[in-house]
């Protein structure tokens, strides 16, 4: 898979948040243009559409069914709905339980059995599922970290998507100008500040751990907010620094500066499907994953930032934006 220069590429957002600023009829054209123009590892939308291996059966899933959970925030609902239509359009019969929680807690699900599979940023899972402490310099390492301690406990993963989505630390602009901020090592000439972040984000070495331990930020307190709350809260200045995603919408206002992470403590978030092997094989193995495949490669920085755009500012139902997407893209 050939994967876009993450230090680079997060810097490099200038095109595709112009790109967010059409009408949504704009944006889904674009989606499917973009989207299918940029799968490497496809040779033509058709095997994009059918996955790499040729079905004996149009509908391989006729008669299998699987319980497909989702985290709790805007990209994750749309991903949910992708996977859940690409495999219905299958046959194969979804149970969809959105909005379970984050990492921590979805994992537990996971491995409980309460869900069978569910969408994971690869650097969550290498880190926070895994408790890896490598140093990785690439996607493709953050993935095998992770592929390896899954195969052992029992999980396998799809390939993962050309898109990458990873937190990093975002203040307004007029913020970053004032003190002179550029990267995250450059909160250090503030004498205090506070970051605002999900709950889970303080206890994490990809969150405010690593902010302390790499970066030797001991000049911060800590607000816990719920998902979503950040860009309020910056806009208020009851914080100075959000943990923001790479692929927000918001972002494209340029009301706000995203930092640099020089130390890449955040590490590379590329997605890929997590499954229970068991269930896997009773859903067709790779036939299966042929599916999940073919959406992932359809799956750009600017295809994903357009979806949730138009979710979480147009206001349209994750439901209807994945619909259209996969519909652009003949996989439903």
């Amino acid at each position: 898979m050939s994967t876009p220069p993450y230090r680079t590429g997060r810097r490099s957002r200038a095109p595709g948040l112009r790109f967010l600023s059409a009408a949504l009829a704009v944006l889904v054209a674009a989606i499917a243009v973009a989207a299918c123009g940029s799968s490497n590892k496809s040779s033509s939308s058709s095997a994009a559409s059918t996955g790499a291996a040729p079905a004996a059966s149009s509908q391989p899933g006729k008669g299998k069914s699987l319980t497909l959970g989702t985290k709790d925030f805007t990209e994750e609902y749309i991903l949910g709905q992708l996977y859940k239509q690409a495999l219905e359009a299958k046959g194969y019969t979804v149970t969809y339980k959105e909005s379970i929680g984050a990492t921590e807690i979805i994992d537990k699900a996971l491995t409980s059995k309460k869900i069978d599979a569910y969408p994971e940023y690869t650097g969550e899972s290498a880190v926070t599922v895994a408790g890896s402490k490598e140093t990785v310099t690439t996607p493709q390492q953050e993935y095998d970290i992770a592929k390896a301690f899954y195969d052992k406990r029992g999980q396998a993963m799809s390939e993962m998507t050309p898109f990458f989505d990873t937190d990093a630390i975002a203040t307004t602009k007029a913020y970053a100008q004032k003190n002179g901020l550029a990267s995250t090592e450059d909160l250090k000439k503030v004498s205090h500040w506070t970051l605002g972040a999900r709950p889970e984000f303080k206890g994490r070495e990809q969150g405010a751990l690593g902010l302390k331990k790499e970066y030797g930020l001991n000049n911060f307190s800590f607000k816990s907010l719920a998902f979503g709350l950040q860009y309020q809260a910056l806009d208020a200045g009851s914080i100075q620094g959000g943990d923001v995603f790479t692929t927000d919408p918001q972002l494209a206002s340029g009301k706000y500066t995203v930092l640099k992470d020089p130390k890449n403590i955040f590490g590379f978030q590329n997605i890929a499907l997590v499954i229970n092997k068991d269930k896997l094989q009773e859903l067709g193995g790779q036939q299966f994953m042929d599916i999940i495949n073919g959406v992932n490669k359809l799956l750009t920085n600017q295809a994903v930032i357009a979806m949730n755009k138009a979710v979480a500012i147009n206001k349209q139902a994750p439901k209807a934006v994945a619909q259209s997407f996969l519909k652009a893209n003949g996989l439903v």
